[in-house]
């Protein structure tokens, strides 16, 4: 029997011959046209030597400067295009949607056993199936009704930080007030304020996602399949460790809530919800044979869990940032207080009514500094640096700088031109980001309340010197968030705080 340090050497020696005849001799794509222009290449690793694998949009804008909005690239032997412009990701992905919604078939993705999630899956029947539950629920109209349940969900977030308010608490503070709401509004699940065992799952697996699912690290291994087979113990396959806890934590995200619900739909208790209405029809189709509803049923379950999964994620690590943004622009807080002030009065606390006139809320210009959280996905082997593309500004020294007037016409009033929900961290064509609408009013209603009640400032320290805070972020696959910071949080208004605890 053959060593298998030999066997690995052999088959990764054999896979290297090819990938350098394949970098060597590949200067066109298979329909002989000329690739986008791009830095040069190495044999075998092609540009993975010129990438910052820590903060990759680094390295994608600064390609863009040299080479255009549109630039290609190699990683190991894997083509990529990488568009680092709004304005080419909407002629391509929206106009041509066709031939750009599709996705590459990830082995870490398999292996890890969240290839059914929406986010990941090729442009199909499945994933059209997956579109059309979404639409029926979360679309514009359908998320407007949810409306009570964001502002109750952050009322309840801003009475558990004036419980605790330590900014270390932060975080799951956030956390909590997220997967709370998005499983209210998927499952008509309540979850305890803390450590609640459905909320706390799906933070898990999303961590174990956002270590994993980098197109850098996919290329890797997609490039040399014989890596698939090295142990656990090889030096940097530890992750491979994780793979069982990662398989058990999916089967529970997926069936757990949704047979919660299910039970609740049987007893006749289930709120109103996205799968209890999904189920409440299934019981009243007599169309569809048991087959046709077992696979709604799957796509039903994959769906629901996508959502529980992405928007959890996606809210808190957007609030968190907001908050980072408040204590770094203190400027900017004071202007927005002062229009809920105006508006709202003394006492009353915001609801979606006084929307209008609250124009520095409008869209997300108070939760979208210019150093927010990275949204990038991959379209067929194209990468979309969403952050590289929010760094377009012709003032060089506004790369970073929050500045929620660039959302406002010269009037001062809102302008329709930069809606929320057409904002490139949501994607763009037929993948969309579905669950937008809801996202736009849950991050609305809690900022609005947060701000209502709260002010967010810089800590002291023992000797009442204010503590600095950086403005760093982690890195991630999918989303990155700022590094922990010290932050104080006050109560500004005693009478608004009486009113929110009445609410509760």
């Amino acid at each position: 029997m053959l060593d298998l340090t030999v066997i690995i050497v052999g088959a990764v020696s054999v896979t290297t011959v090819l990938l350098i005849w394949k970098s060597l001799y590949r200067s066109t794509n298979l329909s002989g046209l000329p690739l986008p222009p791009g830095p040069p290449q190495l044999p075998l690793l092609g540009n993975l030597l010129d990438i910052n694998t820590t903060e990759p949009w680094t390295t994608y804008t600064a390609w863009r400067e040299k080479y255009g909005e549109i630039v290609y690239s190699r990683l190991l032997g894997q083509d990529y295009i990488i568009i680092n412009s709004a304005r080419v990701a909407k002629a391509l992905l929206d106009q041509r949607s066709s031939k750009y919604s599709g996705r590459p078939i990830s082995s870490i993705q398999k292996n890890f056993s969240v290839d059914w999630m929406t986010g990941f899956v090729d442009y199909t029947d499945e994933l059209k199936l997956h579109r059309k539950l979404f639409h029926q629920t979360l679309r514009s109209e359908a998320a407007a009704k949810y409306q009570d349940l964001y502002l109750r969900k952050a009322r309840e977030l801003i009475s558990n930080i004036l419980v605790n308010s330590d900014h270390e608490k932060l975080r799951d503070h956030l956390k909590t007030f997220a997967g709370s709401l998005v499983m209210a509004v998927t499952y008509g699940y309540e979850a305890a304020l803390e450590n609640d065992p459905f909320v706390t799952r799906v933070s898990e697996l999303t961590d174990i996602i956002n270590v994993l699912a980098s197109p850098e690290r996919e290329a890797l291994v997609d490039a040399f399949p014989i890596l698939h087979h090295l142990p656990a113990w090889f030096p940097g396959f530890g992750y491979k460790r994780l793979i069982p806890y990662c398989q058990q934590l999916v089967q529970e995200v997926r069936n757990a809530p949704f047979e919660y619900t299910r039970k609740e739909v049987v007893n006749g208790t289930a709120s109103h919800s996205m799968v209890s209405d999904f189920l409440q029809n299934q019981m009243d189709d007599s169309e569809n044979s048991s087959e046709q509803k077992a696979d709604l049923e799957r796509a039903m379950k994959a769906t629901a869990a996508s959502v529980f999964v992405g928007g959890a994620e996606s809210t808190s690590s957007t609030l968190l940032t907001f908050m980072l943004a408040m204590v770094l622009y203190p400027q900017v807080q004071e202007r927005a207080c002062a229009e809920i002030d105006a508006v709202v009065g003394g006492t009353r606390l915001p609801n979606f009514d006084d929307r209008p006139s609250l124009p520095f809320y409008r869209r997300q210009c108070m939760v979208r500094p210019k150093s927010r959280l990275l949204r990038m996905y991959t379209v067929s082997l194209i990468l979309i640096p969403f952050r590289g593309m929010s760094h377009t500004s012709s003032d060089p020294n506004d790369v970073d700088h929050f500045n929620p007037d660039r959302h406002l016409s010269v009037d001062g009033k809102y302008s329709p031109a930069s809606a929320f929900i057409v904002d490139p961290a949501f994607g763009f064509g037929r993948r969309i980001c579905a669950g937008r609408f809801f996202a736009e009013g849950s991050i609305w209603a809690a900022i609005v309340t947060v701000l209502s009640v709260l002010r967010i400032a810089k800590a002291r320290d023992a000797q009442g010197k204010e503590i600095e805070v950086k403005g760093d972020f982690t890195t991630g696959a999918s989303t990155i968030h700022p590094v922990e910071f010290s932050c104080s949080i006050t109560s500004r208004s005693p009478e608004r705080e009486s009113s929110l605890r009445m609410d509760l």
